[in-house]
């Protein structure tokens, strides 16, 4: 089977499971699609180093399941409306449903990643790469939810934050798929380095998105970042490069959400555009796809194998969604 088989597959092991209410809500956002990025990563790390990509596909849709345990438990923390272009789990249910659909689907994941057709050994290098990344998830969601209360977040600290709660996931699959293709520690090494600086240039264009894309093709609504008054990379860039009059409004309208969301939205808009943190993000985003790059070259394998991965790590970073 190949990742086009996913939303098959997922139909599969939800469809008709009973109860419906733990299971519905999970086919739910398990069959949206999405951008399927992680089970890709898991096949191309499989691909890279001379992998059969039949063995990855268990722990290709395993990775996509803890994804998406952590999609429906952060739109409740983030009280998001809207995922995909369609109701959250929580929205569509209820938070009790939510939580307890999100909690089967990491048990899931995990039951998923020991149908790898594998030796004992590399299963459970699997299953301790799933946990240390469901792990470090988590680290990463805790210290997001900590920045909300703090009045002073470093950059450094936020991509810390980020480095745990994306780009170890982004890591985790292609390194799954090394491993699963029996990739040397060397290898590892410079997957660790790429992936981590994929995660990175990921995560900074999404909080470009927030408030540049085209929300019909983002899927989300523009500004949920600026509304719930989350220290993204741009606020932080902003805060480190204003002046005491724009410092004073973003102080101001990121002391309560009880803002009127437009003049919020309009009024952080305006300060980033002073200030010219966009062009600012977007070159930050540049250096780290730099240094994925640089890390792809250091990988034992040939030119041919490391082109997919190099256009990757570029098209994620210009994508619109």
């Amino acid at each position: 089977m190949t990742i086009n088989n996913l939303e098959d597959y997922f139909n599969q092991e939800t469809g008709q499971q009973s109860p419906a209410n733990l299971y519905e809500p999970i086919q739910y956002i398990l069959t949206q699609g999405g951008k399927r990025i992680r089970p890709r990563l898991v096949m191309i790390g499989t691909e890279l180093f001379g992998g059969n990509t039949e063995q990855a596909f268990h722990a290709a849709a395993a990775f996509e399941m803890l994804h998406n345990f952590t999609l429906i438990h952060d739109d409740i923390m983030d009280d998001a409306p809207i995922r995909r272009g369609k109701p959250t789990v929580y929205r569509k249910w209820n938070s009790n449903i939510a939580i307890l659909s999100g909690d089967a689907l990491s048990a899931m994941a995990l039951r998923e990643i020991l149908k790898t057709p594998c030796d004992p050994e590399t299963a459970v290098r699997l299953s301790q790469l799933m946990a240390e990344t469901g792990v470090g998830i988590c680290e990463g969601q805790q210290l997001d939810l900590d920045f909300e209360s703090r009045n002073e977040v470093s950059i450094s600290e936020y991509i810390e934050m980020i480095r745990l709660k994306t780009a170890v996931l982004l890591t985790a699959c292609l390194k799954a798929g090394a491993i699963i293709a029996g990739a040397n520690e060397h290898n590892l090494a410079a997957v660790d380095e790429f992936g981590t600086n994929l995660g990175l240039a990921f995560q900074l264009k999404d909080d470009l998105l927030d408030v540049y894309a085209d929300d019909t093709v983002f899927g989300k609504v523009n500004g949920g970042d600026i509304k719930v008054n989350k220290k993204t990379y741009l606020y932080l860039k902003a805060l480190e490069d204003a002046n005491p009059e724009q410092k004073k409004i973003l102080d101001h309208y990121f002391s309560s959400t009880d803002f009127d969301f437009d003049e919020k939205y309009n009024a952080i808009k305006k300060v980033y555009e002073e200030l010219a943190i966009r062009q600012k993000t977007e070159q930050a985003i540049e250096a780290y796809v730099q240094k994925g790059l640089n890390a792809l070259q250091t990988m034992d394998v040939d030119a041919q194998r490391k082109a997919e991965l190099s256009t990757l790590i570029t098209d994620m970073s210009n994508r619109n969604k």
